[in-house]
């Protein structure tokens, strides 16, 4: 994001609000909604989710962590609330800066289900 944006969004400046709390509600809230979002996407019982924004050279790493007691991995779960945080920080923040870049979702680690661990 520019460097206006990014200053008046770690100022507390913005006029909607705090874009990073926002953020991070938006995600939590996605991860549970997935299935509603993702065709053939299976409903799941999210037992742990949680997004953390952390402060980086130009903007912001987003990480979400999402736990559930079924017996299947929760990827698309956790790739789904990265996104919807990303997204929010954005309309947030469009009046600032509509040039900004949302890049590399990705997959960093899983664990569970039939695959098993996979780490990137």
């Amino acid at each position: 994001m520019s460097p206006a944006a990014l200053s008046q969004v770690r100022a507390g400046t913005t006029k909607k609000g705090d874009p990073l709390e926002t953020a991070r509600l938006a995600g939590i809230m996605a991860a549970k909604q997935t299935a509603a979002l993702i065709p053939l996407c299976h409903p799941l019982p999210i037992s742990h989710a949680d997004v953390r924004l952390t402060p980086v050279r130009g903007g912001y790493d987003i990480e979400a962590t999402v736990r559930t007691t079924a017996a299947t991995g929760v990827e698309m779960e956790a790739l789904t609330a990265v996104s919807v945080a990303a997204l929010t920080i954005y309309d947030m923040v469009k009046a600032i800066d509509k040039g900004m870049v949302i890049g590399r979702v990705r997959l960093i680690r899983k664990s569970g289900g039939r695959s098993g661990t996979w780490t990137a």
